[in-house]
């Protein structure tokens, strides 16, 4: 086993360039299809969703990366990751296109899940490329221009969707991936070695059935959950128990292997087990509170889709700001002071969306939304770097992959029983409202307020969308209330799992500064 050759710092910073674009690639296609769920609720301009079908549209992007991305990481040991890395690119292309022109909600479902395969594909080996392009402290530094296009993606996302829903149909907003993929896979062909490691691990086709079946059948339960008037209905309850037994199977087939792809022996360790269930709270709290505000802004409001977007900008620059805050306050004060509190505060401004309401100003939104993305800006980038760079230098492939399928799976159940909360406190809400509608209208109405809307339109009825505007607003203060309770046990088991003030860790920056044991392969 050789390490890999040091390339001209020239290159470097051209390969660090092409994965800024990936990135950048898929966070724009996080946060463009928040933009576009209002428009695709809509019977006229859109596909006429209903709240379960949008849940599925963003559940399973997440659900595939989630549980792929663990696999491609094996994959990229086996085959190379600049192959694996160019596959994923073409997989994200291609069903970016299929969703684009999706004749219908469960079309765009299916490509969406394509596009999750893709991304699961693409960022194992965009970070794996990363680390071994870079040593020493040249890769501390690469690492902290790579994370500024999170940001730069949240921040432009919005108001690109935002501009391409206002002048085109909603399919562009998934369009503007193929460039961005075209000039990557040019990129990633002239300037990235194919690296790949030594050590091939295995790959684990009982654990990624397992892992899969496992959130699809919890999801669907979930999201049905909401979509009928009994949750004691077999369709409800029977997919959450089957879902539950597989991941609980996944668990112990994973303890069983001597190299798993998702190791739970690492959540044994007090700090980096609470800290990854820390996270993945705060990321159901984050996709549930993120679903309702794109139809708070666009459907109760009113906003255009680029009004929407650039309101959002707020979070996005809240969040550029808590990264880099949060890590000097670290170094000073230590994580647990900084990380708990600022969890509780993104908890409370969760719950703050209990207060807005159809006539909230603007301004008080915006300083919501700042807020709310500076403190999950001091959660999330200081948390995950200290959970990694606390395990050895052999466990951190693991340790990554662990903590990102929790992440992941996260925002896959707090898009799910969010949506599902605000589907039944609707439904309740509209309901007295529903009595003297003819029929149709009255089924049409209860699916959602956007399509309450529409019927209201459709028999002149302007009473009924008041009603349907209140009774999305009364869902979402039901809603936001569980979402901050939720945020907040994320603060407390922070609180009781990170270590104290004073008591240092062994110093492992030694460790972190080898290159990791690869071969390199001739480039094609």
């Amino acid at each position: 086993m050789t390490a890999p050759p040091t390339l001209p710092k020239f290159r470097q910073r051209l390969i660090l360039a092409v994965l800024m674009l990936c990135s950048l690639l898929v966070w724009l296609d996080n946060t463009v299809l928040s933009t576009a769920l209002e428009t695709l609720a809509d019977p006229v301009r859109g596909l006429g969703a209903n709240p379960g079908e949008l849940q599925w549209a963003t559940g399973s992007y997440t659900l595939a990366f989630a549980t792929l991305m663990f696999t491609a990481g094996a994959l990229g040991d086996r085959f190379g990751h600049r192959t694996v890395f160019s596959g994923g690119l073409v997989v994200f292309a291609g069903s970016s296109l299929w969703a684009a022109y999706a004749s219908d909600a469960g079309e765009l479902i299916v490509a969406r899940a394509a596009m999750g395969m893709g991304s699961a594909l693409i960022t194992p080996a965009m970070l794996a490329i990363l680390m071994w392009t870079f040593t020493g402290p040249a890769r501390a530094a690469a690492i902290g221009i790579f994370s500024t296009s999170a940001g730069v993606g949240m921040a432009v996302g919005p108001v690109l969707a935002g501009f391409l829903l206002d002048h085109f149909w909603w399919g562009s907003v998934f369009l503007i991936n193929l460039p961005v993929a075209a000039v990557a896979l040019i990129g990633l062909a002239v300037l990235v070695p194919n690296f790949r490691s030594a050590t091939r691990r295995p790959l684990d086709p009982a654990g990624m059935l397992l892992s899969i079946g496992g959130l699809v059948a919890l999801a669907y339960g979930l999201i049905r959950a909401g979509q009928v008037t009994a949750w004691n209905r077999a369709d409800v309850w029977v997919p959450i128990v089957v879902g539950l037994v597989l991941l609980v199977g996944f668990v112990l087939v994973q303890l069983r292997l001597k190299m798993p792809s998702f190791d739970p022996r690492l959540l044994a360790q007090r700090a980096f087990g609470g800290g990854n269930v820390a996270l993945g709270l705060l990321l159901f709290a984050v996709a549930a509170i993120t679903f309702y505000n794109a139809f708070y802004l666009q459907g109760a409001l009113g906003f255009s889709p680029t009004k929407a977007g650039l309101a959002n900008i707020a979070t996005a620059l809240g969040a550029i700001a808590g990264a880099p805050l949060a890590t000097r306050l670290v170094r000073r004060l230590s994580l647990r002071p900084v990380a708990v509190p600022a969890l509780a505060v993104a908890a409370l401004t969760m719950g703050a969306y209990g207060l807005l309401g159809l006539r909230t100003p603007l301004v008080w939104i915006e300083v919501l939304l700042l807020v709310q993305g500076l403190a999950i800006g001091m959660v999330i980038g200081p948390v995950t770097a200290a959970l990694i760079s606390d395990l050895p230098l052999d466990q951190a492939g693991a340790g990554s992959a662990v903590t990102n399928t929790i992440r992941q799976t996260g925002s896959v159940i707090g898009i799910a029983v969010g949506g599902t909360i605000m589907s039944i406190a609707y439904r309740r809400a509209i309901d007295p409202a529903l009595a003297d509608v003819p029929a149709p209208v009255r089924d049409q109405a209860q699916i959602s307020a956007e399509h309450a809307r529409h019927a209201a339109a459709a028999i002149d009825q302007p009473a009924l969308a008041r009603a349907a505007d209140d009774a999305f607003i009364h869902a979402m203060h039901v809603g936001a209330g569980w979402i901050a309770l939720i945020a907040l046990l994320g603060a407390v088991v922070l609180l009781i799992t990170l270590p104290v003030a004073g008591k240092r860790r062994p110093d492992r920056r030694a460790e972190t500064t080898q290159a990791p044991r690869t071969v390199l392969e001739p480039k094609s």
